[in-house]
């Protein structure tokens, strides 16, 4: 009897599966990798835990891991671009060029025909800068141009045509109230006197398109109006030859 209860126990636990140890042991596996990932991921760097992970991924789900395209580079400033930039250089110095060359034939002219008086220049951000005293354009409380300003002027719209630059023609005036009836204002005067010199450019072959004209009256003197000679100073008409940034 005892021997027939042996062999129906021996019989019984040969019958016994073992299928089921296989999964197991992965399973074991798998856990103890995560657990060494798990406390690898407190002394490595993210990319490289990150690599750790990616690859456990791929051997769970069999499906490789894209790879993250990062930041765009930084694209080179493309040819056109470049020469575009060298092209700005170029014309600035180009224009710097110009202008320091008409500065210096207006300095010439000034000095040979003894008209530091009457005319003073300036180099200044907006451009070079020519200032006539009224006394050389106009006949006091007037705007028609006196015949002896056009011997100067010739000389301005000589030069000037030797530039493409924009040209700013402003009227100034002193503080004294203007007495006649022809204007109501040194608004007005300083406006067409602007005018004047405008139009004279114009009949002279200076493009309309380059011209700008406006009238300041008596708000931007030079000196304080508090003498004959500073009003006199203050009584102008400006040419600023404009560089191209203005």
């Amino acid at each position: 009897m005892r021997k027939l209860r042996n062999k129906f126990h021996e019989e019984h636990e040969e019958e016994i599966p073992e299928a089921w140890l296989l999964p197991y042991a992965d399973i074991l596996t798998l856990l103890l990798a995560l657990f060494i990932v798990l406390y690898a991921a407190g002394i490595i760097d993210q990319s490289k835990y990150n690599a750790i992970m990616d690859s456990f991924k791929v051997e769970l789900t069999g499906k490789p891991i894209k790879e993250d395209a990062g930041p765009s580079p930084t694209k080179p400033n493309k040819p056109s671009d470049q020469a575009a930039h060298a092209a700005e250089g170029n014309s600035k110095e180009e224009e710097a060029k110009q202008l320091d060359q008409l500065k210096q034939q207006l300095e010439n002219y000034i000095a040979d025909n003894h008209l530091q008086d009457v005319i003073t220049l300036s180099d200044t951000e907006r451009g070079v800068e020519v200032t006539l005293k009224d006394v050389i354009l106009f006949d006091q409380g007037k705007a028609n141009l006196k015949e002896i300003s056009f011997q100067t002027l010739n000389m301005l719209v000589g030069l000037i045509k030797t530039v493409p630059n924009a040209i700013s023609i402003e009227g100034h005036t002193d503080n004294v109230p203007i007495s006649n009836a022809e204007y109501k204002s040194n608004w007005e005067l300083s406006s067409a006197r602007s005018v004047s010199v405008l139009h004279y450019f114009s009949t002279n072959g200076i493009s309309q398109d380059r011209m700008q004209f406006t009238g300041y009256g008596e708000f931007k003197p030079l000196f304080p109006n508090d003498s004959d000679q500073s009003r006199q100073s203050n009584r102008r008409v400006n040419i600023v030859i404009l560089r191209a940034a203005q």
